[in-house]
C-alpha cells in the first residue's frame, strides 16, 4: 500500500482522470482489436488475440487501480483536500502485477506480426520473455521502498534486463525491416520508436522520488511527486498497449495486403 497523506482537491481529480482515461482507452482498444480480427490473414491474428490479452488485463488492473484510489482518500469538506483514509492505503501493486503480465505478452505481440520463422520466434521468446518477468520483479522493491539507497539499487538491477530486451528488439526488429513489404518496414521503425520512447517513461516516473532529492523542484516532491507518476505511468501504459496494439494491427493489415491481394482488393484497397 502507497500514497501521500493529503492531496488537494486538484491533486485527487487530475489523478482521477488519469487513471479514468487509461481505464476508458484500455477496454476500447480490447473491443476494437477482437472485432478487427477479422480485417486481417489469418497467420497475423494471433498478434491481435494477444493485444486484446494485454489491454484486457490492464482494462482490469486500472479498474483496481482507480476503485483503490477512489476509496483511499476521502474528502475533509466540501471543494477542499482528500485525506488518505485511515487503515486504507492506494494499492498501486496492482500496476506490478500487470506489468508482470502483460509485458511478456506484450513482446509475444511484437514478435507474432512479424510473421517470423517458428524457430527463429522461439529464439526469440525464449530470451525476451524471462528478460521481462526479471525486469518486473527486480522493479518493485524499489517501487515500494521508502529509503534513496534501496530505490537506486534495485532500479539500477531492474535496468540490466530492461536494456538487455531493448537491445535484442532493436537488432531483431533492424533485421526484419529489409525483409518486410514495402511501407511495413518504415511502419517496424516507428513502432520500435514507440516502444523504446514509452519504456523510457517508465524509469523516469520510478525515479521522481530520487529526483526529489537532487533537484529543488516541486515536480519531484512529495505529493507533486505522487501525481507526476501517476501520470507517468498511465501515459505511458497507455501508448505502450493501447496506441501500441493499434501499430500492430495496421502493421497486420499492411502485411495482409501485400500476402494476398485478393484479400487486399475484398478490403477495398
Amino acid at each position: 500500500m502507497v500514497g501521500v497523506s493529503v492531496l488537494s482537491n486538484g491533486q485527487f481529480q487530475a489523478v482521477y482522470n488519469v487513471l479514468s482515461f487509461a481505464l476508458a482507452s484500455m477496454i476500447f482498444a480490447t473491443l476494437f482489436m477482437l472485432v478487427a480480427q477479422g480485417r486481417v490473414l489469418p497467420r497475423y491474428r494471433q498478434a491481435l488475440i494477444t493485444s486484446a490479452t494485454v489491454t484486457g488485463i490492464a482494462a482490469y488492473h486500472y479498474f483496481r487501480i482507480f476503485d483503490s484510489f477512489r476509496h483511499a482518500y476521502v474528502q475533509t469538506a466540501v471543494g477542499g483536500d482528500y485525506s488518505l483514509v485511515a487503515g486504507e492505503g492506494f494499492n498501486e501493486a496492482y500496476r506490478y502485477v500487470d506489468w508482470l503480465l502483460t509485458v511478456p505478452l506484450l513482446l509475444v505481440e511484437t514478435v507474432a506480426v512479424l510473421a517470423l520463422a517458428k524457430k527463429v520466434q522461439s529464439k526469440l521468446l525464449v530470451r525476451l520473455v524471462p528478460a521481462s518477468a526479471l525486469m518486473i520483479i527486480l522493479g518493485y522493491p524499489g517501487e515500494i521502498a521508502t529509503e534513496l539507497g534501496p530505490k537506486m539499487v534495485w532500479g539500477a538491477l531492474s535496468t540490466i534486463p530492461f536494456l538487455y530486451i531493448l537491445y535484442i528488439l532493436f537488432v531483431e526488429l533492424g533485421n526484419s525491416m529489409g525483409r518486410q513489404p514495402a511501407g511495413v518496414g518504415k511502419e517496424l521503425a516507428k513502432l520500435r520508436l514507440l516502444l523504446i520512447a514509452t519504456w523510457g517513461v517508465y524509469p523516469i516516473s520510478y525515479l521522481f522520488p530520487a529526483f526529489g532529492e537532487f533537484f529543488s523542484s516541486a515536480w519531484f516532491e512529495g505529493t507533486a511527486s505522487f501525481v507526476s507518476r501517476q501520470y507517468g505511468y498511465s501515459i505511458a501504459d497507455v501508448l505502450a498497449k493501447a496506441v501500441f496494439g493499434l501499430m500492430i494491427y495496421k502493421i497486420a493489415r499492411m502485411k495482409s495486403f501485400a500476402d494476398d491481394r485478393s484479400f487486399a482488393k475484398s478490403e477495398g484497397h
